[in-house]
């Protein structure tokens, strides 16, 4: 039988919606306990990739396994819908360049082309993750751009506002020019910095009252330079005078003395002497203000000159220092990313395009000493991989230092999965920032900040208070969900003086609508969750943080039991998968090129801790892998009948020594598997199940039991109840894993319920479990191992029989036959040392010549297509010595191949299948017909 993935996955979706197998087991479990699963949501956004696939087959392994134990599930999918991902996306289909194509276009308009495309998109992942064998309650699907769940957020600020958390704060922040908008530390993960090669300037600033003396300053980011306040040198760190031939003197730290070529050094002394010192600024006819020197411990010998150039309005740490050291502040950019006005010939330029009005100004003052390329890492955007810049605004903030503690003890409560998240959430928990949650966007959470002109500002926590509080506007809004502009219409009373204010124009942090959904997704007999399960690289910054973080303020617990994380996917050669690079992989050409259960099993069987490189020869090597399983249910098929079926409620008590083990290993497989899915453990549960279909069901129960499945053997039933017992648990024990393959074999074998998902899954007979022959059998792989390494060495096929085989250990007799037949030995002796009689009789020689014709019969019957029932005339024609042999074993030969007759001789007519082969180093034909 072959195996055409895509095919069966194609009749069996369409066989579940007719027969509404989901519907049927979610009726099957209602009103049982519970299993909570809380699904990350998805962006919606785009088509998915293969990356996409990793998660969602997790998710519904888990959920299928939890099902089939009778446990009752909501299955419900999420959709992340707001923010920039989008926004770009949408700007690029209308061909917006920044935000004022977007105001002049109509805020109106833009934001209902981004509900536009989230439609578009959850509708297309829908489809793509029914098409993976995915169950969700799709119809049920939760949007963050639900009304719900802006508003359950509102009544989050309301009491974050209420606790103390809530505070406007100006500080410089990471900002997208592009985008316009501030980017907070949560959104900057490693894989957001780039090399980048940068113009950087070493630039000479004249002290004050010291004649030809001059601090030597580097920096990577010549736009800053006009904005520069101070200097900063480290206090303990050894820096020099050294003069240049043309007799001036730079001051630098001592050990890069030798950027001055020809330098003498005159002088040296401690960073600390340095305190004070003023200079000269570069650009004071644009901004004047005074520049000195000041101390700080941070700069380091590591880049530059050990001068560390300070611009407070465009660098956080530069920022900080200003405050430390009551520095000025110089804020030179708009919105835009552009110079304001007051900076001269920079005005209104955007600061990516300054650098070299920069260094011909700098050049004309005789203050370059050098520039150079310089690569290094720096920021870009997370969503247009714009290179980011520092600027400092007002911003809104959730203040982490009342919750910093709280946190820490509630991440302390959530098992880790893999156990090293539990360090990387807290480790995040310690050091993380005030939380940054406001954008000067358009598409996403309206923050219900109301900002009055007197410093008072409120915060709105329902639709209902909003209502009660407008004064007007509330007609505009009313029929409109609450998003830019409809909500921006709305004027409620300062509580404090009684004018009348508006909302505040910023848009919401992302990571506060994925936040919330703990609460506006589920009901109280749901939370917490059991499960949550997500790729961890980004997500302790984010949503892991969202969630527990809202979750402490709304009810100081933990949202979940258990976060199961798992790495990322990667092409073939371990390279990151990106569309610029043409090494992407969308989902819809993986899995109609290989298949959803081979892509399911791939993910299933990796190790969650290392990244999964994904390619189609990886594939292949996979579906190899599951096409053993396949071949094992099609050898059952082949040689039974549906007639003969064992009846479904099936007790095996088997009595041959290879069904006793099968059953045994089968029910330790089964206990093994629920064991780690109980832990969460899908990869080791996964590989214990293809080690077992590969090695003990396929490489040597089928094989060395194959005589007994043939028409008329002695215990034939006993073999076709054990296989079949074996084959239908399996069928329900892969079905979370791959649930295509495993409805296919319990629809093929005659299952008992309409589905194999409608099942109970499999709970292990510790009854049937036989350790000690498990422990036997090994050793008889071992010495049978052995043996065939031995023939091997002396150059001698498995299918030549020979005489004797010595062993050391003495074993039963009925352990002794699989030895027998898989050494092809014809006695087994008992002696001090494996040993194997390779003396070739004549008649072993003759009877091996034999076992070589039946096995090109056979290869012969499969080319044909026959089944086991055909029955067939075979002609043979060699040299007289073998014409001889088959003579002779003429009737062994057709009982073998099951053959009608065998006839020696020249043939007179021409046969269905003919083969000219070498046995024994002669020429031998071969022709069958089936009859």
């Amino acid at each position: 039988m072959s195996l055409d993935f895509p095919k069966i996955e194609e009749k069996i979706l369409r066989f579940w919606q007719e027969k509404k197998i989901f519907e049927k087991l979610r009726k099957k479990n209602q009103g049982k306990e519970h299993w909570s699963f809380l699904d990350g949501p998805i962006t919606a956004n785009n088509p998915m990739g293969v990356h996409h696939a990793w998660g969602r087959t997790y998710k519904d392994i888990f959920q299928r396994y939890k099902a089939m134990q009778g446990r009752e599930l909501r299955f419900q999918n999420g959709f992340d819908c707001q923010g920039l991902h989008v926004e770009v996306e949408v700007e690029k289909e209308l061909g917006f360049k920044n935000k004022k194509d977007i105001e002049k276009y109509g805020i109106d308009k833009f934001v209902e082309k981004c509900k536009e495309r989230v439609k578009k998109y959850s509708k297309i992942q829908t489809e793509q993750s029914i098409r993976l064998g995915q169950w969700m309650d799709w119809d049920n699907s939760y949007y963050t751009m639900s009304d719900e769940n802006n508003y359950a957020i509102w009544g989050f600020l309301k009491k974050c506002r209420q606790r103390g958390l809530l505070y406007k704060g100006r500080d410089v922040v990471p900002w997208c020019p592009r985008c316009g908008t501030a980017i907070s530390q949560h959104e900057i993960l490693t894989e957001e910095y780039k090399e980048i090669t940068h113009k950087a300037i070493f630039v000479k600033l004249p002290v004050i009252n010291k004649k030809n003396t001059f601090f030597l300053v580097w920096t990577t980011t010549p736009w800053t330079l006009p904005a520069n306040v101070a200097l900063a040198v480290h206090p303990e760190l050894i820096y020099a005078e050294v003069q240049d031939k043309n007799r001036d003197i730079f001051i630098i730290l001592k050990e890069k003395a030798n950027l001055i070529a020809e330098g003498k050094i005159l002088k040296e002394f401690p960073g600390k002497e340095l305190k004070g010192l003023v200079y000269q600024g570069m650009f004071d006819e644009l901004q004047k203000t005074e520049h000195r020197v000041i101390l700080w411990k941070d700069v380091t010998s590591e880049e530059g000159t050990g001068i560390v150039h300070i611009a407070s309005g465009c660098g956080q740490e530069d920022f900080k220092l200003s405050k430390e050291f009551n520095l000025s502040v110089i804020d030179p950019t708009n919105e835009e990313s552009r110079y304001k006005k007051g900076f001269g010939f920079l005005t209104g330029k955007l600061v990516s395009q300054v650098n070299d009005l920069i260094f011909d100004n700098l050049a004309k003052k005789n203050l370059v000493f050098k520039i150079e390329d310089y690569k290094h890492r720096y920021p870009t955007c997370w969503r247009c991989k714009t290179e980011l810049i520092f600027r400092l605004v007002d911003e809104w903030y959730i203040s982490m230092e009342k919750l910093r503690k709280p946190l820490i003890v509630v991440a302390k409560k959530i098992e880790w999965i893999p156990s090293f998240g539990l360090e990387r959430e807290l480790d995040w928990l310690k050091n993380m920032q005030d939380w940054l949650i406001s954008k000067k966007r358009y598409w996403g959470l309206a923050l219900p900040i109301y900002e009055c002109s007197c410093g008072n500002f409120e915060v709105i926590g329902s639709k209902e208070e909003l209502k009660e509080k407008t004064v007007k506007g509330w007609d505009k809004f009313n029929d409109n969900s609450p998003h830019r502009p409809w909500i921006d219409e709305i004027k409620i009373k300062c509580s404090k003086c009684g004018k009348l204010v508006s909302r505040i124009p910023d848009v919401g942090n992302p990571w506060l609508d994925a936040g919330i959904v703990p609460f506006s997704t589920m009901t109280k007999e749901w939370f917490p969750a059991d499960l949550v399960c997500e790729s961890f690289p980004g997500q302790f910054k984010n949503w892991f943080y969202s969630i527990i973080v809202m979750s402490m303020v709304l009810e100081n617990v933990a949202p979940v039991k258990t976060i199961f994380g798992y790495a990322s996917v990667r092409d073939e050669k371990g390279e990151e998968m990106h569309k610029s690079k043409g090494n992407a992989i969308w989902f819809d050409d993986a899995v109609e090129k290989i298949g959803a259960d081979p892509m399911r099993w791939m993910y299933a069987r990796q190790n969650p801790e290392y990244n999964l490189n994904f390619g189609y020869k990886a594939a292949d090597e996979i579906k190899r892998k599951l096409l053993t399983l396949w071949n094992s249910f099609a050898f059952f098929i082949t040689y039974v009948d549906k007639k003969d079926y064992p009846s479904q409620v099936l007790k095996p008590k088997p009595k041959d020594i290879l069904d006793i083990w099968i059953v045994s290993r089968l029910n330790n497989l089964i206990e093994k598997v629920t064991r780690n899915l109980e832990r969460y453990n899908v990869s080791v549960a996964t590989l214990a199940i293809e080690k077992f279909f590969i090695n003990d069901l396929s490489l040597w129960y089928v094989r060395r039991s194959r005589r007994r499945f043939h028409a008329g053997a002695k215990d034939r039933e006993e073999a076709i109840a054990t296989l079949y017992y074996v084959l239908l648990n399996l069928s329900k024990l892969i079905a979370p894993f791959t649930p295509f393959i495993a409805e296919e074999l319990y629809q093929c074998l005659g299952g008992e319920k309409e589905s194999v998902h409608l099942e109970e899954y499999p709970e292990p007979n510790k009854k049937l479990i036989n350790k000690e022959l498990e422990e036997k059998m090994i050793k008889i792989r071992g010495i049978t191992t052995e043996v065939l390494a031995q023939r091997a060495k002396a150059g001698i096929k498995v299918r030549q029989p020979l005489a004797s085989l010595q062993i050391k250990n003495k074993l039963e007799k009925d352990l002794l036959e699989p030895i027998k037949e898989e050494a092809n030995v014809k006695k087994i002796v008992f002696g001090k040392e494996l040993k194997l009689n390779t003396k070739i009789t004549k008649g072993l020689k003759e009877e091996g010549v034999v076992r070589e014709v039946i096995r090109h019969i056979q290869e012969m019957r499969k080319k044909a297509g026959l089944k086991p029932k055909d029955k067939i005339l075979v002609q043979g024609y060699g040299i007289k010595r073998l014409n001889k042999i088959l003579t002779q074993k003429k009737d062994f030969i057709k009982k073998e191949t099951l053959a009608e007759d065998f006839k020696i001789g020249k043939a007179k007519t021409k046969f269905g299948l003919e083969k000219e082969l070498k046995v024994d180093g002669e020429k031998l034909k071969i022709g069958i017909n089936k009859l």
